[in-house]
This record gives C-alpha cells, sequence and structure tokens, in this order.
C-alpha cells in the first residue's frame, strides 16, 4: 500500500511555510474547496487517501460533501501529498485554470471564487492574495446582492403599501356609504318612535276611560251584591222553615214505621252481610296493632346500655361486650383502624383488616348481634376488593369523609331506644357517640373479646 508520506516532499511544500492565511478561509472559498475535493475524490484509490477519509470512499459526491466536509478541509490543509493529488486531479479536470495560476495571471473572466478554491488546493505563490482577494468579492457581491434584495424588498413593500392605500380609500368610501345608510334608517326608526310614542298616549287616555268604566262597574256590582245578599238572608230563613218542616216529617216516619223505613233496614243489612262474607273469603286477621303500640316508652323489664353500664363491671372486661350484645336487637358499630392499629400496628392494612373481620364474623355467631365495621377510605390508593364475612356490614368512608363522620352517621341512623355499642378509642367520636345515645366501649376490650374468641 502506498504511504502517504513516503519519498521527497512534494513541490509548493516550503512555499506553504513562506505564505499562510492570517485569518479564516472565507466560507464561499471554504464551500467551494469541498466541492473541488469531494468530485476530485473519487478519482483516488483508498491506499491513496488519508485514513481518516477511507469511509467515505463509496460515497456519493454530494453525500461525500454533506457529512465528511470538514474532514476533508482538515485533511487537505494537514496533509501536502493529499493536497498535491487533489491538485493534480484539479489540474487534469480544469488545465487552463491550473496552468494560468502557476503563471501568476488568473483569467479575469473566471469566478473569483473558482480562482480562490483552486489557488488553495494548488498554492501557487501569491495564493494567499488570490484567497483574501476571492474573500473580499464574495464579500461585496453578498453586500450587492444584498443591496439588491433590499431593493426589491423596499419596491415590494412600496407596492404593497399603494394597494393598503387604495384598499383603506375604498374600505373609507364603503364605510362611508353605510353610515349614510344607517343615518337615513336611524331618522325613520325615530319617525317611526314618535309614531309609536302618540300611540301610547292614546292608549294610557283610553285606559284611564276604561278604568274609570270598570269603577262605575263594581260600584253596579256592589249594588247587586248587596241585593244578592239580603236575597240571600231572605233564602235562609225560608231554608230554615224547610228544614224544621222536613225534620218534623222524618218523626211522624219513624213514629209510624214507615215503609221507606224497612227498605232502608233491609239494605243495610245486605251491605253488613256482604262486608262479612268479603272478610271471610279474604281471611283477614283481627287488627293487632293499637295507637297505644306506635308510642315511644321504655317497658318494664327492658333493659338499655345505660343500666349494664351501671353494674360492677370494668371497663376492660371482656364480660362487660358480652351483657351490652345480649341486650335485645343489639348493633355493634366498630371504628376499625381504630381497633387494628390499637392491637396489631406493625401488620400491613389489608392484614389488619383481614384479621379484625375474621375475629367479628366469629363474634357475630356466637352473639347473633349486628355489626358494621367501618374503615377510613382515605388511606387507600386503590378500591378494596373485599368479600365481606358472614354476620358483618364492611363500610369505607366516602372522599372528603372520615370514618369518625360516617360512624356518627350509623348511630343518628338508629331509632331512639335501640342498643347501639361503638368500639372506638378516639374520645372525640366516643363523646359525639354518647351525645347521641350509644354506648361507647374501648378497643381494648374488644380486642381482649376477640382474643378469648380464637
Amino acid at each position: 500500500m502506498e504511504q502517504p508520506h513516503s519519498g521527497a516532499e512534494p513541490a509548493g511544500a516550503a512555499g506553504d511555510a513562506a505564505e499562510a492565511l492570517d485569518r479564516p478561509l472565507p466560507e464561499g472559498v471554504r464551500r467551494r474547496v469541498v466541492a473541488l475535493v469531494s468530485d476530485a475524490f473519487g478519482g483516488l484509490t483508498v491506499a491513496e487517501l488519508p485514513a481518516q477519509l477511507r469511509q467515505y470512499a463509496r460515497f456519493t459526491p454530494s453525500r461525500r460533501a454533506k457529512f465528511a466536509g470538514n474532514a476533508m478541509a482538515a485533511a487537505l490543509e494537514s496533509d501536502p501529498v493529499f493536497r498535491q493529488r487533489i491538485g493534480e486531479r484539479i489540474g487534469q479536470a480544469q488545465p487552463e485554470l491550473a496552468q494560468a495560476l502557476e503563471s501568476g495571471s488568473p483569467p479575469a473572466a473566471a469566478d473569483p471564487v473558482d480562482v480562490a478554491a483552486a489557488a488553495y488546493v494548488l498554492r501557487p505563490s501569491g495564493w494567499v492574495k488570490l484567497v483574501a482577494a476571492a474573500g473580499e468579492e464574495a464579500q461585496r457581491t453578498a453586500a450587492e446582492r444584498a443591496d439588491e434584495e433590499g431593493r426589491r424588498e423596499l419596491e415590494r413593500l412600496r407596492a404593497e403599501l399603494a394597494e393598503a392605500r387604495d384598499h383603506t380609500r375604498s374600505e373609507t368610501e364603503r364605510l362611508r356609504a353605510e353610515l349614510d345608510s344607517v343615518r337615513k334608517e336611524a331618522d325613520a326608526l325615530h319617525r317611526k318612535l314618535r309614531s309609536a310614542q302618540a300611540d301610547v298616549k292614546r292608549g294610557e287616555a283610553a285606559l284611564r276611560r276604561t278604568a274609570a268604566e270598570i269603577d262605575a262597574i263594581k260600584a253596579q256590582g256592589a249594588a247587586q251584591v248587596s241585593a244578592a245578599e239580603s236575597e240571600s238572608r231572605r233564602l235562609k230563613a225560608r231554608l230554615g222553615e224547610a228544614e224544621a218542616a222536613v225534620e218534623a216529617g222524618r218523626r211522624a216516619a219513624r213514629e209510624g214505621r214507615s215503609i221507606e223505613d224497612m227498605r232502608l233496614r233491609l239494605l243495610l243489612d245486605t251491605v253488613l252481610d256482604a262486608a262479612q262474607g268479603l272478610r271471610r273469603e279474604l281471611a283477614l286477621p283481627p287488627a293487632g296493632i293499637h295507637p297505644a303500640d306506635t308510642v315511644d316508652a321504655v317497658e318494664p323489664g327492658r333493659m338499655s346500655p345505660k343500666d349494664i353500664a351501671a353494674r360492677a363491671l370494668s371497663e376492660t372486661d371482656p364480660a362487660l361486650l358480652d351483657q351490652l350484645l345480649a341486650l335485645p336487637q343489639a348493633h355493634l358499630v366498630v371504628d376499625g383502624y381504630n381497633v387494628t392499629k390499637t392491637g396489631y400496628p406493625t401488620m400491613p392494612l389489608e392484614k389488619q383488616r383481614l384479621r379484625l373481620l375474621g375475629g367479628l364474623s366469629v363474634l357475630a355467631a356466637q352473639t347473633g348481634a349486628e355489626i358494621t365495621c367501618v374503615f377510613d377510605g382515605a388511606e387507600l390508593a386503590a378500591p378494596v376488593l373485599l368479600a365481606p364475612p358472614r354476620g358483618v356490614r364492611v363500610l369505607f368512608s366516602k372522599p372528603g369523609v372520615t370514618a369518625d363522620e360516617l360512624i356518627r352517621q350509623l348511630v343518628r341512623a338508629e331509632p331512639p331506644g335501640r342498643p347501639v355499642v361503638v368500639v372506638s378509642t378516639d374520645r372525640e367520636v366516643a363523646d359525639g357517640v354518647a351525645k347521641a345515645g350509644a354506648r361507647p366501649v374501648a378497643s381494648a376490650l374488644l380486642l381482649k373479646r376477640l382474643s378469648r374468641v380464637s
């Protein structure tokens, strides 16, 4: 494989040391240099390419200029052998331009950027001046192009301004015409308004006349009402006389046992017999509830939670809970997390619930009491999928409602006089349910009773 730096130093290397650019290569000249190198790149073998450029050997010239532009520019600047090979390809492709540059007289009609790019690669004597002149020419051309674009933009803006003025003029004339039309419509509406005001005045006068006529009719009606009242009093007197005559006739009928009386009695007996037959047909039982049964009171011998509390039992004695649940129709309401966090706080919430509900299920089977266990729904990340055990009602508070408030709602929902026992160590809950008539007990009492169950 050919080594890029083997053999004698190529011509122009000493000149490179004498001549060097004191400023960055103009952007236009740099793009033209990359294009020249990319076009000449394809004529070299892989062995003739610097190591960092061999990966782009199979690229098309356009893709090579796009993706390897910086690498080719760097290699052209640092590798004299690679620059000489590219110069040879340029000399073969553009022999006239290469000879003119070597002779020191570039063509006057040639593009300064093309001349500067070829001079940068070939590095003839005075190439730095050619590159600098090309940069200045490119800047001048860009300035002229910008001036030309500015002039065209100014002409376009002037045309748009004239068009806008024409449009504004026509729009102003249209608005003036519409304003005249609106003014005419306003004048017509004013005339209609004056006519309507005249009609209103005439209507008010007619209304006043109608009011006077109504007052006259009212006076006449009052006179007629007075006459009617006199006639009514006269008719009432005659009615009293007629009622007295009828009563006298009834007494005569009762005394005489008239035939009509017998017919009425026969009809009444028929209705009574029909009613008794309907009662037998429907098998209606005799009435078992009397009005006195609906009055709320305490019957003799019936015990309440307050009576149980008066007995000589400790507040933590499980026998106290048994006596309370032995009351007729007793309802046990349990503050779930208050009990579980008192008895087994280190367990996960799910296992706390399952352990408590299992004990309550056994307690419900033993006592037959209604049991409701309330948990705070605010501590849940998602709805709980739970099959309540037999005999235990499980409730979770809704969002925004605490378990304490749900317990107070359950107590208030019970009828007065029913034994309700609430298990919670929370003093606020205990005081609230006590005011509502329930019997609060500590969580430790239920835990002792459940440990006896297990």
